[in-house]
């Protein structure tokens, strides 16, 4: 696999133009302030992407460097790379790879060779010949939910208690995995009407001004801020991380969940539980399954979009033109008997 070339350095510049005198420090101290300043300016940098946005940037890179392409790259290489991939790659695939690319040679000062026409026009044409419908997690509505609750209350062991915490505070809370996983302890306050859990951080709040979601109690078969406080009290779990691994012997770790344990929690619940169509179920399944068990219940365009934490109304949109395929079908009219 080819290196990386390496970012340059920064320049020592602590001298005015013109003079011969380097200031009061030592050369060493010098150097140790060039280094720390470098070091806290590559962590600036680094806390303007999100995670997952750097993951999936360097598994691009990777994957174009173990195809056999070099960087800095030119138009011919990544015409070839595209063209190799077209059939193998979901066409959104291949142009998440072309944005990390583009992104490296940005941040390194080499011109972008994804802006070329020919780069940008081959991209469109394999995206109509090649483009696949973007496939969509499937909604656990609010019903399907409390069958999981239902099959979790009847089962005594303490991973049964933990995982029906979780899916109810995932659903009811809107929460991502990712910021699911992150709860701790110290981000919930108990009131009088439910419980309120403090984001410090998001997908949609990258500054860290933070986010809080209010969940009430219920009164039927899911009540996720119940179900919270039995977790924690049986868990011992009182400060850090909520949702911690659980071992082969019961033991609760240290650790905070991983955000992929969430899907294999849900799957392996629902399908306990007895529901249909459990491939189609991810972590997402909750999100969506929140707004659209919210709008077919009433609730407000707004509140479910402020519960979710989405920042675009077209993504809520979805999810409620989702619930009401059925419900608000012109077929229905063409389709009901006449008496």
């Amino acid at each position: 696999m080819n290196s990386l070339p390496k970012p340059s350095q920064l320049k020592n510049e602590t001298s005015e133009p013109g003079s011969n005198k380097r200031g009061t420090l030592a050369e060493g101290s010098q150097n140790g302030v060039l280094a720390a300043s470098a070091q806290q300016i590559a962590a600036f940098l680094a806390a303007a992407t999100s995670d997952n946005t750097r993951r999936a940037y360097r598994s691009a890179i990777r994957h174009f460097l173990e195809w056999g392409g070099l960087l800095p790259a030119d138009e011919a290489s990544l015409i070839r790379y595209m063209a190799e991939h077209a059939g193998k790659l979901n066409p959104r695939t291949l142009s998440l790879r072309l944005t990390a690319l583009s992104q490296w040679h940005k941040h390194q000062g080499f011109p972008d060779p994804c802006s070329y026409p020919n780069v940008r026009k081959i991209l469109t044409g394999i995206t109509r010949v090649h483009a696949k419908p973007k496939k969509k997690a499937r909604a656990l509505v609010i019903e399907e939910l409390e069958r999981i609750v239902l099959y979790l209350s009847e089962q005594s062991d303490i991973k049964a208690i933990r995982d029906s915490a979780l899916l109810q505070i995932a659903f009811f809370g809107g929460f991502r995995r990712s910021e699911l996983v992150g709860l701790r302890c110290e981000d919930v306050k108990w009131e009088s009407e439910g419980i309120t859990l403090l984001l410090p951080r998001s997908k949609t709040d990258q500054a860290g001004e933070g986010i809080a979601k209010a969940i009430p109690y219920g009164d039927s078969s899911c009540c996720p801020a119940t179900a919270l406080k039995r977790w924690l009290s049986i868990s011992g779990v009182y400060t850090g991380a909520i949702f911690r691994r659980i071992d082969q012997w019961k033991h609760v770790g240290e650790q905070a969940l991983h955000a992929n344990s969430v899907n294999k929690i849900l799957t392996e619940c629902a399908a306990a539980a007895g529901l249909d169509y459990v491939p189609e179920f991810s972590s997402h399944s909750l999100r969506r399954g929140m707004a659209t068990s919210a709008y077919r219940a009433g609730a407000s365009f707004r509140d479910i979009k402020r519960q979710g934490g989405w920042r675009f109304d077209g993504t809520v949109q979805g999810y409620i033109e989702d619930a009401d395929q059925f419900k608000e079908n012109a077929m229905h009219s063409l389709l009901r008997q006449k008496k």
